[in-house]
Order: structure tokens, then sequence, then C-alpha cells
């Protein structure tokens, strides 16, 4: 399966003077989703009626029946373990929220694309008619034979955390939430090179993260992982700490891992002192909290289409600075990330995808940079195609050494 652009061809009676007509037309990027984006297409051809005989009955009665004798052989002698399911509900899609199945399509055959254009790994993508934790499991569950990895995709928190968990105790084969995991591994990585290009180690920074969804707590899990001295995590209602009664489960582990000082301010407050701010919940945050942190420090405010922080305002003070937008430097984008980590963890044969595969992802992201590291360059440019075959590597010869291989 490949990615397609341009008209299918097919006409309609709208006139010119059709403004919903005129609307689509003037627009370059309805033009790019005419008809979709997406195709299935055979390998081979079927010019003989040997060919018909091989492709279908009765040659390949003969693959099933092995397949059904040594389930194994179905990673060699069908499309599964080079497809990736690209799954959402439509609840938490890019900044335009919860638009429902159907408005998510387009987005999740972007991301079809994305892993065909960067890995080479063919894609399908599923929305679903279900919010439901129990019905979007067993729905994944049940056509997961069909694929070699599940890539979740905008689902809205905190359902996204259980049902990535539960589909990962099910499956054996690798399953990610992008919005959490790939979030996390290109911050990670870009965090990586800004502490090497101010002049500092990731055990010695102080970290505050807003925002406790679903990149804010995967983006925490893998700084701590990654070994960064302090981390604090506000939400709404200001520092997250073990002294506040309304704490979900997944702020509850906040509380217990994170905010040591048991600071129970504002996020303003605990940027006081700060080496980073990483800004993962959108809204505004002013000049005069970016002044109290840290000589050199650093901002990533990755809020789309406006950050949180406001570049040149926090260019004043940060040493560097980075944003989830394609215009300005420094991009963090998921798809530095999720094309090579799958490709990597498929062909390893990997099970799943652990948090030292993408400790792996992450640094060969980051190494990526190389000798061009600057300030105003800490993480490769998404269309770098080094990028992916640097993640896949690292990333399958982590689950090798792990031994999560089949």
């Amino acid at each position: 399966m490949g990615a397609e652009t341009g008209s299918t061809g097919t006409t309609d009676d709208r006139t010119p003077q059709d403004p919903v007509a005129d609307r689509f037309t003037q627009d370059p990027a309805f033009a790019v989703h005419e008809g979709g984006k997406l195709a299935v297409r055979p390998l081979r051809g079927i010019e003989s009626q040997q060919d018909l005989a091989l492709t279908y009955t009765p040659g390949v009665a003969r693959v099933s029946s092995a397949i059904a004798a040594e389930p194994a052989l179905a990673r060699r002698f069908t499309w599964a373990s080079r497809v990736v399911a690209v799954v959402s509900d439509g609840t938490a899609v890019l900044g335009l929220g919860d638009i429902g199945p159907a408005a998510a399509l387009p987005v999740m055959e972007g991301k079809a694309c994305l892993f065909s254009e960067f890995a080479g790994l063919s894609s399908v993508p599923v929305v679903l008619s279900t919010t439901d934790v129990d019905q979007i499991v067993e729905t994944v569950a049940a056509i997961a034979p069909s694929f070699g990895g599940i890539n979740l995709e905008d689902i809205s928190a905190p359902r996204c955390f259980e049902i990535e968990d539960r589909l990962r105790e099910r499956l054996d084969i690798p399953v990610m939430h992008d919005d959490q995991h790939g979030t996390a591994i290109v911050v990670l990585a870009a965090l990586r090179n800004a502490a090497r290009v101010t002049g500092r180690e990731l055990g010695d920074l102080r970290v505050v993260v807003s925002g406790a969804g679903a990149a804010g707590i995967a983006c925490t899990k893998i700084l701590i992982g990654a070994g960064v001295g302090e981390v604090a995590v506000a939400d709404s209602r200001g520092v997250v700490h073990g002294g506040r009664e309304d704490l979900t489960p997944v702020k509850r582990w906040v509380a217990e891992n994170t905010n040591r000082a048991g600071y129970a301010g504002t996020m303003a407050g605990a940027l006081e002192g700060a080496d980073v701010y990483l800004g993962l919940s959108g809204g505004s945050v002013p000049e005069s909290a970016i002044s109290t942190m840290a000589p050199g420090c650093i901002v990533f405010s990755l809020a789309n289409p406006t950050p949180e922080v406001d570049p040149e305002m926090a260019a004043r003070h940060a040493a560097v600075v980075a944003t989830g937008r394609s215009d300005l430097p420094n991009q963090i984008n998921n798809v530095l990330a999720f094309p090579g980590v799958f490709r990597g963890a498929i062909d390893a044969g990997a099970t799943a995808i652990t948090e030292a595969m993408k400790l792996a992802a992450a640094e060969a992201i980051a190494g990526v940079v190389g000798e061009d590291l600057a300030p105003g360059h800490i993480v490769p440019s998404p269309l770098d195609r080094r990028v992916a075959t640097a993640v896949a590597e690292a990333v399958g010869t982590c689950a090798r050494e792990q031994r999560v291989t089949v």
C-alpha cells in the first residue's frame, strides 16, 4: 500500500459559482486529500491461469494449511509483519479535540503516508465509532492478527493510558500510543542535545512539565527513566503533589515519583530557578514567569499552533527554545520517532516496545545531529532521511539485547 495525492479524476455537477466548490478548489490542502491519500495494490500481477491458481485457489490453500499448522509462518507468508494499524477514536485529534472518527480519518491517512515515506512500512487507518474502552480493546485485539504493530493515535486521556496498557498486555506485537511516546522520545532527544549545548548534564536539570495529559505523563516518565535530576508536573490546579485529594491513579503516580520537595504552589512559582520549561498543555505563560528561570535556561513550548510561551519572548531569557511548529527552529515532531521505532521493532520481531527501546530511539535521534549541534539545531529536520534508519537500528538492537523478540 502506498501514498497517493491528487485528484481521482471524478467530476461533479457543482458550478464554479458554488461557494463550497470554490472553497475546496482554492485551498490546496483539499486537492492533496481528494479521494483519500492511500490505496491498496497487489505486489504481484495476475496475467495467467497459473498466476491465478497460485495467488488464490488452489495454491493459497497450501499456504493457509501450513500457517494453520505452524502459526509463526504468517510472519513470512502474509503482509502482517510489515503492516501497522493506525487506530483512533477521534477524541483528541491534533489541536481540534473530539471531532469523531470520520473527521479523524484524514489524519490517520496522513500518518500512514509518513510510515510509508520514512520507514517503508505500509499501514492501514482504522477509525472506530466508539469511545468505550472495553469495545476499543476488544476490537483492536480482534483485528490484530492482520498486523505487525498497532499505532494508537489521537485517543483522549485518561482512557488512552488504560487502552494502551491493556493492549500491550494482551498482544504479542508492538503497541504504542504515539501521542504519548512519540512525543516523549523526541522531547528526550532534544533535551539531551539542549543540555549538551548549554553545558549541563541530564542529572543536573530541574524540569517543570506543564500538562498532565497523555504527552505530559509520557514525557515525565521518560525523563525520569533517562536520569533527569528533578521533575515537577503542573496541571490546571497547580503542581501535582501528594497532599492533593483530586488525583487520578495516573496523577497519583506522578505525585509519588516527582516533586521531591513537595512543592504545592503554582507552575509559575515552580519555574523560579528551573532549568527547563516543557509545555504540553496550551494556554499562555507570561514573561514574568520565564524571566525567573535559571540563567541559560531551556524552553520547550510545544502547543500548536500557538506555543504556550511566545518564542521571541522566550529567546530573551532562554539559551535554547524549541516548539512544535515547522516554521521555527528546533521543531519537536513525532515523525522523528514513530516510523523508525516501528520499523526497528517489527524487523527485529519484537513482541513489545519497551522503555529501553524508547530510550535507545531518543539517543539515536540526538546522535544524528552530531557535529552540527547548535542552540538553533538540537534535533534533526523531520525530513532528514537518516533519522528513521538510525532509530530503527537502535531500537532493533535494543530489542534483540533485551530478548523481547520472537
